[in-house]
């Protein structure tokens, strides 16, 4: 190929046309040798079961799900599980798979010809008309309405079994895992909620110590303590008023009483002992005044005798009456006249209500005192109840949260205990496969046409660079290197004169076209 011109498109068609043949034969030869080399490999046989993966039968704003992992998830790790040695063991011996090989190599072959796929949805959510798009929780995933198990091997009936025993494995897996999950999550928040229970229980009793300490200084209580606060003042007062009214009337009843005691006891000097004596020596010293100057017989004279006589006898009956004090004294009171024993009576009953009232302040006063003391703790009492009551409240609403979510899991659990949760059921057991699914002879056939058709063009596109000949006159120039010095005119042969005649027969073409193809280059 002359390299120093460019090519155009009709140089490449003149390529295509040239090497055609060489790049069509490997093309047609090499399907055939694709197809004939895929009989050279063992054929493998896949076999297949599709798993249906159904929502759970209540709805979840009814009963919430235990188990949230996404189902890609869940499938990951129940192949991990289904494949451990522990699970491949007893499939190995019981389907014979270790014969001329030892059990890790067994399990190897199983896991590398193993294969689970998750089967995507036809219609995307929200496709169908007036559906809306569907809205993902964390954690859960509805892409995915199931899974293909697919299991090959070297025998068909081999791939069957071992793909159907997997995939009851994997069934049975799934609904001891979700149980599993549901009862795990059950018993650890029974625990939970036990511990929550004490802890509830320790913070009722120390709130219930505390209320008993402080009765009637509690947040609650500053009201009530203010209103019987002003109350106890209004008692004070009264008592006090009470307390001032008695005194004052027994002052003033005492003032009566001795003004009274003073008029009867003048009234009753007469009988007094010493009085009487008195009364006795000045009635003597009279009568000897008026002996003197006077005869016995004389009426003043015998008055005074007989003063004398009564004086002496009542001196007498007043020495008797003092032996007897004590019954004198009861005597004397109860001589007493009626407006003084009233007015001891009064006396003595202010004396009560004085003593009654005086008690009544006291104590007032102290309940005061009391309740002002209260008030005077309160902040510092509010401030510890508001901490126990938060502590309270806190230990309640976890309490009460966590015996809701237990309550929750009871629920999925039994769900789950009868298989009315999110399910996988076995859509499609695992079939016999009829055909290999390796080798796929029309994919090497395909890839052998392939093969041929990129040999044959990079054959030709080799012979084009190689191939050095001149073609066109084009090619002439290129390689020449020369300038043109003249253009001669092309002339056409009449074909219909060269076979009337028999020869060759010059026709000049017409001027225009002559014209129209001459070329002339002045170039020097």
């Amino acid at each position: 190929m002359i390299s120093n011109r460019e090519l155009s498109m009709d140089d490449y068609l003149a390529m295509l046309r040239r090497r055609l043949k060489l790049i069509l034969i490997p093309t047609l030869l090499a399907p055939i040798a694709g197809f004939l080399v895929s009989y050279a490999f063992t054929p493998k046989y896949t076999s297949q079961a599709l798993i249906l993966v159904e929502g759970q039968k209540v709805p979840e704003g009814y009963v919430k799900p235990v188990v949230t992992e996404d189902i890609v998830q869940r499938i990951a790790t129940m192949q991990q599980q289904v494949l451990s040695r522990t699970r491949l063991i007893p499939l190995i011996d019981r389907l014979g798979l270790a014969k001329g090989k030892t059990a890790d190599d067994a399990i190897a072959d199983i896991t590398a010809n193993l294969s689970i796929q998750p089967v995507t949805q036809d219609v995307a959510p929200g496709a169908l008309p007036g559906s809306k798009p569907a809205s993902h929780k964390p954690g859960q995933s509805s892409d995915v309405p199931g899974f293909t198990v697919n299991y090959t091997a070297d025998n068909p009936k081999t791939a069957q079994q071992i793909c159907g025993e997997l995939t009851s494995m994997m069934l049975e897996q799934n609904l001891q895992a979700r149980e599993q999950v549901a009862q795990s999550t059950t018993d650890f928040l029974a625990r939970q909620v036990e511990e929550a229970k004490q802890h509830l229980d320790d913070q009722d009793a120390k709130l219930a110590v505390f209320k008993r300490q402080y009765i009637g200084q509690l947040p609650g209580d500053e009201d009530n303590n203010l209103k019987l606060l002003a109350t106890l003042n209004t008692q004070l007062d009264a008592s006090t008023q009470t307390l001032n009214r008695a005194q004052q009337d027994k002052a003033y009843t005492q003032s009566l009483l001795a003004q009274q005691l003073a008029a009867w006891k003048a009234s009753q000097s007469s009988t007094n002992p010493q009085t009487l004596t008195q009364q006795l020596t000045d009635t003597q010293a009279k009568l000897t005044s008026l002996q003197s100057r006077y005869t016995d017989d004389y009426p003043d004279v015998m008055k005074m005798k007989t003063d004398i006589a009564e004086l002496k006898r009542q001196l007498n009956a007043a020495n008797a009456a003092s032996a007897k004090a004590t019954d004198t004294n009861d005597k004397a009171s109860s001589a007493e006249p009626p407006e003084i024993r009233q007015m001891r009576v009064q006396i003595h009953q202010y004396d009560d209500a004085i003593a009654q009232a005086t008690r009544e302040q006291e104590r007032t006063q102290r309940q005061i005192q009391t309740y002002q003391s209260r008030l005077s703790l309160s902040p510092g009492i509010e401030e510890q109840y508001k901490e126990l009551t938060r502590d309270n409240d806190t230990a309640q609403k976890f309490y009460d949260d966590l015996l809701s979510k237990k309550s929750e899991s009871q629920m999925q659990t039994d769900m789950e205990s009868r298989q009315q949760g999110e399910q996988m059921r076995l859509l499609n057991p695992a079939g016999l496969p009829e055909d290999p699914s390796f080798p796929n002879r029309l994919l090497f056939a395909g890839g052998g046409a392939g093969a041929g058709l990129a040999m044959g063009l990079a054959l030709a596109i080799w012979l084009e660079f190689t191939d050095k000949s001149i073609r066109t006159e084009e090619d002439a120039i290129a390689v020449l290197d020369l300038p043109v010095m003249v253009s001669i005119p092309w002339i056409e042969l009449n074909q219909e004169e060269r076979n009337l005649h028999g020869k060759n027969s010059l026709r000049q073409k017409p001027v225009a076209d002559e014209d129209e193809n001459e070329k002339e280059t002045v170039e020097v």
